[in-house]
């Protein structure tokens, strides 16, 4: 699974995975792929930090990347506090009013919220990349689109690569112009913020917009068949992320949660606004359904709704309260149903790969049956 981007970062398979994880990451670096580490859930950079030092301690010199969430416009003078403070009443009530029917029990007193969405507020992203470029990353991903013109010089400084998330073609052609070098055409499949176009449509509309920058398949895949179709329609790698899930170095802390994604089908999943204000593929709960029925007030907008639902995510989470509790995951979480390492995840990628091959060679002639 080489190709001319593959070659460039010195890994084996053209294979990119997305992960909070940092077990995940590295892991996914050491099996010859492209660990990304999510920094959205890093609320100080010493934090950052502290990972980032595990990871180079544990990807054995190969190359890794890192994910912020950053718009594209600066907003100068905004605290989180002001943001806060935005929130109507009305929705805090309902939060409370949501909770309490499902009997969620509060946290524990001077707890902290364990789960905020700081990460959207471009000054935690900065100060993220202050981290972040003291240490060797290849590659510098936004999943809001371009991110802002002065990052993406700051990244080339240090001879990182940047990334921007598409889910349409006009989207990818602002990239192109932005300076941006590779772009990720995520489909409508996709877990997490997703456009309306899936991805069998939106990956060669994408290469053919931006050529010749380098262009990987998102949403959608989790077997090597798919990855050969992603490169198939001209992309020069794949970006995964709801795979390494129900990986066994994934840490999400409940049982609950790793059951219900083993027993998900591809069904299971809504775009839903409940989570962070934007459109966000996951799996469908009473949480969700909530948000979503129009009896109810409806999310707020970016960033308020991730502030707003902070708490009750972390207490949700923390009591495993089955019916509200989910996760951002893709349409392939119905292929998602047995806990499997890594490196086993990519020893099945490659073998489906090397089927799908063999398999167009037949078809196309080049081999004996």
């Amino acid at each position: 699974m080489k190709t001319e981007l593959s070659r460039t970062l010195g890994i084996e398979h053209a294979i990119f995975g997305f992960t909070p994880f940092p077990a995940v990451a590295a892991a996914i670096t050491r099996a010859g792929g492209f660990g990304v580490l999510g920094a959205v859930r890093y609320t100080a950079p010493d934090e950052l930090a502290r990972d980032l030092d595990w990871m180079q301690e544990h990807t054995d010199g190969l190359p890794y990347g890192l994910d912020v969430v950053m718009p594209a416009k600066k907003v100068e003078g905004v605290t989180e506090a002001d943001v806060e403070a935005m929130i109507p009443e009305g929705h805090r009530a309902f939060v409370r009013e949501t909770l309490a029917k499902h009997g969620v029990p509060e946290l524990a007193e001077g707890e902290a919220s364990g789960w905020r969405i700081t990460g959207w507020m471009e000054q935690v992203a900065r100060s993220q990349l202050d981290v972040a470029f003291d240490y060797p990353i290849k590659l510098l991903a936004n999943a809001l689109g371009s991110p802002p013109p002065d990052v993406v010089t700051r990244a080339h400084e240090h001879g990182v690569l940047v990334a921007a998330l598409a889910g349409s073609a006009r989207h990818a052609r602002r990239h192109a112009e932005a300076g941006i070098d590779v772009v990720v055409a995520q489909g409508y499949e996709a877990g997490g913020h997703t456009g309306e176009i899936a991805s069998m449509v939106l990956t060669p509309e994408v290469v053919d917009a931006v050529s010749p920058l380098p262009v990987l398949a998102a949403g959608g895949i989790g077997s090597g068949e798919q990855i050969a179709a992603g490169l198939a329609l001209g992309a020069q790698g794949v970006w995964l992320g709801s795979l390494w899930l129900t990986t066994t170095e994934a840490e999400l802390h409940s049982r609950a949660l790793t059951e219900k994604l083993l027993a998900a089908g591809s069904g299971d999943t809504v775009r839903s606004r409940a989570l962070t204000g934007k459109p966000a593929r996951q799996l469908r709960t009473e949480w969700t359904d909530a948000w979503d029925d129009p009896a109810g007030p409806g999310p707020l907008p970016m960033p308020l709704q991730g502030l707003l639902v902070a708490e009750a995510v972390s207490r949700i989470q923390k009591y495993e309260v089955a019916p509200l509790l989910g996760t951002p995951v893709g349409q392939i979480v119905g292929r998602m149903n047995s806990e499997r390492s890594v490196r086993q995840v990519f020893d099945e990628l490659t073998r489906g790969f090397e089927r799908a091959v063999d398999r167009i060679d037949r078809i196309a002639g080049r081999s004996t049956p």
